[in-house]
């Protein structure tokens, strides 16, 4: 009983001692609390049939209904193989591009031209998805900037945003344009970190710049790498919709629209909200399933994992 109180009082005064830290730490786990596990609460609509005046508790109980009317969906295959090479394609082009970056970044001795770079690539992050819808569309267009180009060299414009075969191309290269400087910031943080002895023994040894890049540099970060990798797994079945809702048109919606997209037009638009709740519940489900794979796979394979 009392190392029992003894412990608590251990406790209470390391909670004293620090209370300006857990005073820090209380707001976000109050914003995590009311905005992230609240609403929480709303899954069981994916369970019922949502009456908006009766209320979540006294709407009818249908099971798993919406998910199998989901699955059975004409239109299921072509969300799930739109959604799934979208992120394939982020995983091949933009996850090695912040790498290869801060790689080439970290190569680059005249400090100054360094930062200039940095500022550069950095700058698209802090543009709105709305901005650079905006951008996209007005050098795509037919009368945009590309095409003048395309006319200039004597080829036949392009409708680009009306051409399904355009979408992932556009989708992915802006997305690999706007996000790779900010990308890199971690694989940056994490160079610094490398012993610095160990590129004087490669050099020693008659290791080249490249070879000293391969076999000590990207060992030295292969446990961000892995990690960051595991979480991209875990969106291999999500991706946002904000740009795609801004830039995809009924022509393209063969090859651009995603799960996202469709639980925006039929639990939002539609008003049905326990179709879409379903639709969002099974989706989160796959990408929980997927990184708790990928984590496991990691760890059997004596690699860094999340847990």
């Amino acid at each position: 009983m009392s190392e029992r109180k003894g412990r608590r009082n251990h406790i209470w005064n390391q909670i004293k001692s620090s209370g300006y830290l857990y005073l820090i730490f209380l707001l976000p786990l109050v914003y995590f609390l009311i905005f992230k596990y609240g609403p929480m609460f709303g899954i069981l609509i994916a369970f019922k049939d949502y009456n908006v005046f009766a209320g979540v508790s006294n709407s009818e109980w249908v099971g798993l209904k919406h998910f199998e009317q989901f699955t059975f969906e004409p239109y299921f295959w072509k969300l799930v193989r739109n959604t799934v090479l979208l992120n394939v394609y982020m995983l091949i082009f933009y996850f090695p591009a912040p790498i290869i970056l801060a790689l080439l970044l970290n190569e680059i001795r005249i400090i100054a031209f360094k930062r200039v770079v940095q500022s550069i690539s950095y700058l698209p992050h802090f543009l709105s998805t709305v901005v650079i819808a905006g951008m996209l569309v007005n050098f795509l267009a037919t009368d945009g900037l590309i095409n003048q180009i395309i006319a200039s060299l004597g080829f036949n414009k392009i409708q680009f945003l009306m051409m399904p075969e355009w979408f992932r191309t556009i989708y992915v290269s802006s997305e690999v344009w706007q996000k790779i400087g900010w990308g890199s910031i971690i694989y940056l943080a994490a160079l610094s970190s490398v012993d610095p002895h160990l590129y004087e023994a490669a050099k020693m040894d008659g290791a080249n710049r490249i070879k000293q890049a391969i076999h000590v540099t990207l060992p030295g970060i292969s446990s961000v790498i892995m990690i960051l990798f595991l979480l991209t797994l875990g969106d291999l079945i999500s991706i946002g919709f904000e740009k795609i809702l801004l830039l995809y048109t009924g022509p393209t919606y063969e090859t651009a629209d995603v799960i996202s997209t469709f639980v925006y037009r039929r639990g939002l638009l539609g008003a049905d909200f326990s179709y879409g709740a379903a639709v969002g519940l099974f989706q989160s489900v796959i990408s929980f399933l997927l990184i708790v794979g990928a984590n496991y796979i990691a760890r059997r394979l004596n690699a860094t994992s999340l847990w």
